[in-house]
């Protein structure tokens, strides 16, 4: 027992470690957001730049933020780079200005170093910047370049021949700005800040009970597990026999504390009047699996695209992580009789493909009295017709339609400007407080 015990304590340090282990998921950022790939880390996973595949073992046992170059030598390997801060002083050292632009040609000419030379170069086991050096060296009009443009020219070969991966944790913010910048899609159009809004709305706090409509895939699953951290319940429902597929769940590295909290019901048990007894008759249903249960193969098909979010795809590890506990499990009976009993602390629907009203009226009545609401959906007129129908009933008080709004600046020495390409929105959310629509009893007297 005690080692069992000890086994535990050390897997649950392991996860709420920085650093990296084997058989976590991973978001890598590669080239600064040019390519995002969620993998697994194993002895055996590899991850695809160009025409080859570097080992990704490197990266085990690393801090989360780690910068690493891929570098060339018996195929690609990643070293870890500690980048400098010489780009800072572009503004110091141009103080003339007097160079410009204006009378460069670009006729392919200006570069004498040729691809048989880069190639011979990668042969004698030049790294990625010695050719980046290389080319500049022999780049006939680099120096009549702004300084400006001579980093852009410098930059742009970096990437080229010698490609940076940023080691990030996959959490609520991270995943959702993958997902929403290569396949909005999956995700119902749900911006980062439209997520933290509806988590902020739901009054998704400490111990809280929620009950949740989720069919994003699991992004809000695995947002409100995270914010939760181990207590209360988050409680998937759903209509009919099967929950909904909650698969990015797999990709927040949940300890199994968290996931023993991620739980599913349908309506028909939360709703039945037999206290204690569920009227399903799949009673050890489980969610859906739509791929072979390996971490890696979690996220957008190839055949989707061949988009950049796709997990590598990897053979059987060499060394097996101990099997974790799933999260999405049955709800156990005491709590469905406790949350007939007492209600839901909170609602959250996000469920962009189905009327909000035609969910609403069947899943309010589970909360209980004064407790808040919130409903995403990628457009308003939905939301609308749904606010409306709730101020007739007279279910809930304090509607509103929140519409969230989200700037991204690049922040450069006197180039501080908005972004030029931002996405126009994020969806709406209407959110209320939950009252009893019950008319007082009038007295006999």
């Amino acid at each position: 027992m005690s080692i069992n015990k000890a086994i535990d304590e050390d897997s649950n340090q392991n996860i709420n470690s920085r650093l990296t282990w084997e058989g976590c998921n991973v978001l890598l950022d590669i080239n600064d957001g040019d390519r995002l790939v969620f993998a697994r880390l194993t002895a055996a996973s590899t991850l695809k730049i160009g025409n080859k595949k570097c080992s990704l073992q490197p990266l085990i046992g690393c801090p989360f933020g780690s910068l690493f170059q891929v570098e060339s030598g018996k195929g690609l390997i990643l070293t870890r780079f500690v980048p400098n801060a010489e780009g800072n002083n572009l503004e110091e050292k141009d103080v003339d200005g007097s160079k410009d632009n204006r009378a460069l040609v670009d006729n392919n000419t200006a570069q004498s170093l040729t691809s048989e030379d880069i190639d011979e170069m990668r042969k004698q086991g030049a790294k990625g910047d010695e050719i980046v050096e290389a080319l500049i060296a022999n780049s006939a009009t680099f120096e009549k370049k702004t300084l400006f443009s001579q980093e852009k020219y410098r930059v742009k070969k970096q990437k080229k021949y010698a490609p940076r991966v940023l080691l990030r944790r996959p959490f609520a913010r991270s995943i959702c700005e993958a997902y929403f910048k290569k396949h909005p899609d999956k995700i119902g159009f749900m911006r980062v800040d439209a997520l933290s809004l509806l988590l902020c709305l739901g009054n998704v706090t400490s111990n809280a009970d929620v009950l949740l409509v989720d069919m994003l895939g699991g992004i809000v699953t695995g947002a409100i597990a995270e914010r939760l951290g181990g207590t209360g319940y988050v409680c998937n429902t759903y209509r009919g026999s099967s929950p909904y597929p909650v698969d990015i769940t797999r990709m927040f590295n949940l300890s199994d504390e968290i996931c023993k909290r991620i739980v599913h019901a349908s309506l028909t048990d939360l709703n039945s009047s037999q206290t204690g007894a569920s009227v399903s008759v799949n009673q050890e249903e489980t969610l859906p699996v739509t791929h072979s249960g390996n971490l890696e193969e979690v996220g957008v098909s190839a055949e989707d695209g061949g988009m950049d979010i796709t997990p590598e795809k990897v053979p059987s590890p060499i060394i097996k992580p101990c099997k974790s506990i799933k999260a999405g499990q049955k709800a156990p009976l005491e709590a469905i009789k406790l949350w007939k009993e007492n209600g839901f602390s909170s609602l959250i629907i996000a469920a962009p493909e189905q009327d909000p009203w035609g969910i609403i009226k069947e899943v309010l009545p589970l909360l209980s009295f004064s407790a808040p609401f919130a409903i995403y959906h990628q457009y308003a007129q939905p939301l609308a017709t749904c606010m409306h129908n709730l101020q007739i009933e007279k279910m809930a008080i304090g509607l509103q339609i929140s519409e969230p709004w989200l700037r991204e600046y690049q922040i450069l020495p006197s180039r501080t400007h908005p972004h030029m390409q931002m996405s126009a929105f994020g969806g709406y959310i209407l959110s209320g407080t939950k009252i009893s629509s019950s008319e007082p009893v009038a007295s006999s007297n």
